[in-house]
Parts: C-alpha cells; sequence; structure tokens
C-alpha cells in the first residue's frame, strides 16, 4: 500500500497559481486554456485529451478549438471541472516497477490508482514500466513543460545495474553521444559504482534512452531507478511512498527555472519521456 511520510512540511506555493483569464469581451476561453488551467496539464496534452473523446462540454462532445464559458458545464471521463484551479500540490514519489505514468484509469496500474490522492495531479514527464524511482506530480500544468524542455539541459540522475561486468570502454562510450532512435543523444556523466551498477545524468530525455544506449554496447538493464530531478532527490523514500516538496525545494527548484531563462517565450514542447 502506498503512503505518505511524515518527515517534511508542507510546503508553500512555489509561485501564485492564476484564475482563467478571459480570452475575449464576453468572457469565454478555448477548451483547451480552459483544461490546463483547471486540471493542470499543458494545453497540448488538453487537445489530446479532446481528441481521445474524454472532454464533453454540456454534455456533448468537444471539439478543438471550442470556447466556453463560466457557466458551461465542462467534464473530464465523466467528472465535473471546477473553473477555479485548486491550491498547488508537488509530491515527490518514488514509484515501484510496474506502474505505468499515466492518469487515464482505464489502463491497469496506472498512476491515478495508484497514489488515490484526493485531487487530480499529473506526473512531469515519465518512467518506464519497468523503472521505478523519484517521479513528481503536481496540479500545477504551469511547471510541467518549464521542468522537462530538452533544451535548458536540466539534470536527471540514474542508478543501474546491467546483466553483464561493466568495462572501462562501455562507462567511456556511454559518456559520449550514442546514436539511438534516429538521432545522437547529448553527452552524459557516468560513474561506474561496482561490477555490475553505475550511475548517469542525462540531461535530455528520449524514449528510454538509458536502456537503448546500453543496448547500442550490447548491454542490457537488469534495473533502473532515478535518483534525482534537478535540485529534488530521491532521498529515503522507499517504493511506494511520496512525499510534499518542502517549501526550500521549491524556492529551489523556482530558481532553477528562472535561471534557465523560462520565463522567456518558448514555443518548443518538453521531452515526453525521462529515461
Amino acid at each position: 500500500m502506498n503512503h505518505p511520510t511524515d518527515n517534511y512540511n508542507e510546503p508553500k506555493a512555489a509561485s501564485s497559481r492564476q484564475l482563467i483569464a478571459p480570452a475575449g469581451s464576453d468572457g469565454r476561453v478555448r477548451i483547451n486554456k480552459y483544461l490546463s488551467a483547471c486540471c493542470g496539464v499543458s494545453r497540448r496534452a488538453a487537445d489530446t485529451l479532446i481528441s481521445q473523446g474524454r472532454v464533453t462540454v454540456n454534455g456533448c462532445l468537444a471539439q478543438p478549438g471550442l470556447m466556453v464559458a463560466s457557466d458551461d458545464t465542462v467534464r473530464l471521463d465523466q467528472q465535473v471541472i471546477a473553473a477555479i484551479p485548486p491550491a498547488p500540490v508537488y509530491l515527490a514519489l518514488n514509484k515501484p516497477r510496474g506502474i505505468i505514468c499515466t492518469t487515464d484509469r482505464r489502463v491497469n496500474d496506472n498512476i491515478s490508482d495508484f497514489l488515490n490522492f484526493p485531487e487530480r495531479i499529473y506526473p512531469i514527464g515519465r518512467l518506464d514500466r519497468d523503472s521505478e524511482g523519484l517521479l513528481l506530480l503536481t496540479n500545477d500544468g504551469s511547471i510541467v513543460n518549464q521542468i522537462l524542455r530538452a533544451r535548458f539541459k536540466h539534470e536527471k540522475e540514474y542508478e543501474v545495474t546491467v546483466q553483464e561486468s561493466i568495462t572501462p570502454a562501455f562507462i567511456q562510450g556511454m559518456r559520449q553521444p550514442v546514436p539511438i532512435l534516429g538521432t545522437l543523444t547529448q553527452a552524459a556523466k557516468v560513474r561506474q559504482i561496482d561490477e555490475h551498477r553505475f550511475r548517469i545524468i542525462l540531461t535530455q530525455g528520449l524514449n528510454r534512452q538509458i536502456r537503448r544506449m546500453c543496448e547500442y554496447f550490447q548491454f542490457h538493464v537488469c534495473a533502473l531507478r532515478r535518483l534525482r530531478i534537478m535540485n529534488i532527490t530521491l532521498g529515503k523514500l522507499k517504493p511506494g511512498q511520496w512525499r510534499t516538496l518542502s517549501y526550500k525545494e521549491l524556492q529551489q527548484l523556482e530558481a532553477l527555472l528562472e535561471r534557465s531563462g523560462l520565463n522567456q517565450n518558448c514555443d518548443t514542447e518538453g521531452n515526453q519521456y525521462d529515461e
């Protein structure tokens, strides 16, 4: 059974949440903006929810570009969406193996059912089903792409166990750009721990990146655990445990994001994966 730890203080908000600002003189906004503000998702993710037929407005399936007003009844997966966003929530979870980083409750072993959190929250990025370790979750859609955008080179640290005995050539190879998925990975920081374990720090998040990099050198991953995202660390959380981010962690995270130039306008979407 998953459960929170009680070793940390409740955080204050890293930044203020705003109500939905009217897009026109009639006070209506586009449906994807409405979902983004109320559900804590990016507008692109909101468009995906709409295309999947999971959103209705006044009992009818929502269409892309639809304008909605405050007195419309908007539902996601049959649940009414409040027009005022809830207070911001920022969680750190030690995701165990077998849990899938999707909030779609139609999928077995989804993250929403596993956490059973009283508010709708979303993972910031993903961990593969067979991977474990640090996963951040929030209802603050404004912060998700800010953390995930590859061009800002935010660090994510992992501990990896491979089946084969690690060699100096393997470590050196993993540090260099590796050809996977039709592109070259960015240079990584890699440090051997013992015969079968190493740590790696990535600044990008291609689909199953670490596993594919290892496979390129004919090494096979037995276990993969994420230890850190930027300044947030896994710490002593056991698999299945979660905690709220501390006020200090949120302050540090906000400072890192600001230094990355994230207040500048940017149309580039973030990576959909973290490892």
